[in-house]
């Protein structure tokens, strides 16, 4: 199972520019999911709510132009998951999920905790209720491949410039000790297991400054597995090369 996961900035914004359907055809994923769509369904152009040879599934925040996700998929899958069921995050359309057997891949956009961490408070909310939710999956006997911006570069190989850095949003102690809480408690940050000591890779680059052309970037985005389905994996990757967003996608092949 090919799975890409990648925060487009606005959905119907990288269609324009012409560069959402040709990853698609190109990579084939299995299932790709798609953060900060800042779209509902029905706001979409039929050539990205109808796309030959996929199904797709939309969770739309309240406030229009604002957040969301979506996964595309090729199959039906064994059971949707929409939201945490819990209303305050669910209105910002941030979680989405696919049973596919034993596995549920879900795409995930975490709050940004924004500047002087205005919204730190409900990031790590936001990440509890995901983590409990995550636990009752396991439970069930499930595993679990959660994609998506997580809105935080977990360690100094994960950001360009981590001394700059530590008192803004996405790299604040508070988010960074969560990752490792998170990790800890039976979670493989895919790509980084893979690639322990690689540096100055990135997934997310500001606009501003020509900061992508300088590789001036953040490590944002990724694929964690329970470590019970991490020998299933087979290759993860970071689509550096791919543009139209100031993020680029992340990709996960399972067994």
């Amino acid at each position: 199972m090919k799975l890409i996961s990648w925060n487009v900035n606005g959905l119907r914004a990288v269609h324009g520019k012409d560069l959402f359907l040709p990853l698609l055809e190109a990579e084939s994923p299995d299932v790709l999911l798609v953060q900060e769509t800042r779209a509902a369904l029905e706001n979409l152009p039929d050539a990205l709510a109808d796309v030959p040879g996929y199904q797709l599934r939309v969770h739309a925040a309240r406030r229009k132009g604002y957040s969301g996700v979506a996964m595309y998929i090729k199959s039906e899958p064994d059971e949707w998951i929409e939201g945490l069921g819990e209303s305050e995050f669910d209105d910002e359309g941030r979680l989405l999920g696919a049973r596919f057997g034993d596995v549920v891949v879900l795409s995930a956009y975490f709050p940004n905790s924004q500047a002087e961490g205005r919204r730190i408070d409900f990031r790590l909310k936001f990440s509890a209720a995901l983590c409990a939710h995550l636990a009752g999956l396991r439970e069930k006997g499930y595993h679990v491949a959660l994609g998506g911006d997580y809105n935080v570069a977990h360690a100094p190989i994960d950001i360009a410039r981590p001394k700059q850095n530590e008192k803004n949003p996405g790299y604040l102690p508070a988010e960074r000790e969560w990752m490792t809480e998170f990790l800890e408690s039976g979670y493989v940050d895919t790509w980084r297991r893979h690639n322990p000591e690689l540096a100055d890779v990135y997934s997310w680059w500001s606009y501003r400054f020509s900061a992508r052309d300088k590789n001036i970037g953040w490590r944002l985005d990724y694929f964690c597995v329970d470590e019970e389905l991490y020998p299933r994996v087979e290759s993860a990757e970071i689509l550096t090369d791919v543009r139209g967003s100031d993020h680029c996608p992340v990709s996960l092949t399972l067994k």
